[in-house]
């Protein structure tokens, strides 16, 4: 769990750019619908539209780029911006050695198979960024202090982690070669057997849709119910103009469901995080948030809202998908059909409205405040009942525009830190030190000679124990500044 906790806080970073993206392109459909549905593109506000789309869209096309570098920073022991480079070699490895083309190359008969064409076409996915970043990561912590004989020297320390990281990859990319596609040709079948079991698989669909998108697997369903590549085709057929009675189920079913749930059950999962979090965290998760809820609103994309929480969380994003299965069984028993050709936002909703497959659209009011108010209420006795953590106590981009730069005095925003490190028990006992958003988190040799009263009279607020080894150190918003001083501190003999 600390290991996921930590990784979480590495994804705050990237995630911070996704509500930029999401306005962005939220602002840009509304200018321009011709980026969305096709169509000649003139005048002033749809060309400033589709400016303000692809301005967007470079970022969510590149989140696990992003996911990488900042994943690579983030697991790192010092946050040192070499395991980023390390991070991105490993990226550039894995992603050039499992491009769809090379693949080819290497194994022509692979055209034969659509299934393994198809999984290696969605190789730039958020899981392998987010594996790009561990290896990286692992690689700058394992060898950056490594030195080489001297005619290798050029190379030692934080320079041979590069290497490390490029070697690693490559073992990992040839297993992938071989481990990918199976697995991605498995999830297919899956997703063929779940479309036989008519509103109840539309419902476990939309389930496995959110719970695979960590892995970046969902492609492989999404390709059985929304396109004709190897499936069903629903997005496909919903937007060429047909009807159920063109095809062999309820046209639009697949799609309906993710309405209520991206624009009212996500807002109201954000109002419970907010209103959960106490104090400081509040203005932190919010800040985090509330963008997040707009943008999934106006045009679907959910991802700055779910990476926000689904690593520091991830038995509330169970949760989370299981709710977008109910609604989507829910929806598709009530006749509500509407469909999308980006994600289930209004602007979507909106433009498909007129198409001959939907229906009953005006139903997105009842289904959506019921989808608002039950992801308010689960979210809020989730957090509540098992103490879950929420983005508020991770790390924000606030967090590091407020990073100190060399500060090296003893007192740092009102906190003394050698104080605060006697209060830890010294240099000798402290393993490891990180933070969150208001916190110090400390990891220890000998937790018992902590002494809290120190800690108090040093300028921290509290403390508090965090399993058997682990003391968290609360200190206020100012925690990044502090907490970068105690690690220079620490780091003095």
């Amino acid at each position: 769990m600390k290991y996921l906790q930590k990784l979480g806080k590495s994804i705050m970073l990237p995630v911070a750019c996704l509500p930029l993206c999401g306005l962005l392109m939220g602002l840009g459909y509304l200018l321009c619908p011709a980026s969305m549905q096709g169509g000649d593109i003139s005048g002033f506000a749809p060309m400033v539209g589709m400016f303000l789309v692809k301005a967007g869209g470079a970022l969510i096309d590149h989140i696990a780029l992003l996911f990488a570098v900042g994943i690579g920073v983030g697991m790192s022991d010092d946050q040192n911006g070499t395991a980023g480079i390390t991070a991105l070699v490993s990226w550039l490895i894995i992603i050039t050695l499992l491009n769809v083309d090379f693949v080819r190359t290497l194994m022509p008969s692979i055209s034969g198979r659509p299934t393994a064409v198809l999984a290696f076409s969605k190789i730039e996915n958020p899981f392998i960024g987010i594996l790009a970043g561990l290896i990286g990561a692992w690689s700058y912590n394992r060898f950056k202090n490594t030195n080489l004989p001297e005619w290798l020297a050029f190379f030692s320390r934080k320079r041979c982690t590069v290497i490390i990281s490029g070697m690693v990859s490559i073992l990992v990319s040839a297993a992938l070669f071989v481990i990918w596609p199976v697995v991605f040709g498995a999830l297919v079948k899956l997703g063929q057997g779940i479309a036989s079991l008519g509103y109840f698989g539309a419902g476990l669909y939309a389930f496995f849709n959110r719970l695979l998108i960590p892995l970046g697997l969902h492609h492989a369903l999404n390709n059985v119910f929304w396109f004709d590549t190897i499936g069903l085709g629903d997005l496909t057929h919903f937007w060429a103009g047909h009807t159920s009675a063109d095809v062999t189920w309820s046209l639009g079913v697949y799609m309906s469901g993710f309405f209520p749930c991206m624009m009212f059950g996500i807002p109201g999962a954000v109002l419970a995080i907010i209103q959960s979090a106490k104090g400081a965290k509040r203005k932190a998760a919010a800040g985090i948030l509330v963008s997040a809820a707009v943008c999934s609103f106006v045009c679907g994309i959910t991802e700055p809202f779910e990476f926000a929480f689904m690593f520091i969380a991830p038995a509330l994003y169970v949760v989370y998908s299981l709710l977008y299965g109910v609604f989507t069984y829910i929806t598709a028993i009530s006749g509500f059909r509407a469909g999308f050709s980006f994600s289930a936002g209004a602007t979507d909703l909106l433009f498909s409205a007129s198409l001959p497959a939907a229906q009953n659209t005006w139903m997105i009011i009842p289904l959506g405040t019921a989808a608002f108010v039950v992801f308010y209420l689960v979210f809020r006795f989730m957090i509540k009942k098992f103490n879950l953590p929420t983005p508020g106590d991770a790390e924000t981009a606030a967090d590091v525009a407020t990073a100190a730069s060399g500060n090296s005095c003893d007192v740092v925003s009102g906190v003394n830190i050698p104080l605060i490190i006697e209060g830890l028990g010294g240099k000798d006992n402290i393993l490891t030190m990180d933070n969150c958003a208001t916190r110090l988190r400390v990891e220890l040799k000998e937790i018992s000679v902590v002494d809290e009263k120190t800690l108090k009279q040093a300028g921290a607020k509290g403390m508090m124990k965090a399993g058997k080894t682990g003391v968290q150190v609360i200190i206020g918003l100012k925690v990044q500044s502090v907490a970068d001083a105690a690690r220079e501190y620490l780091k003095q003999k």
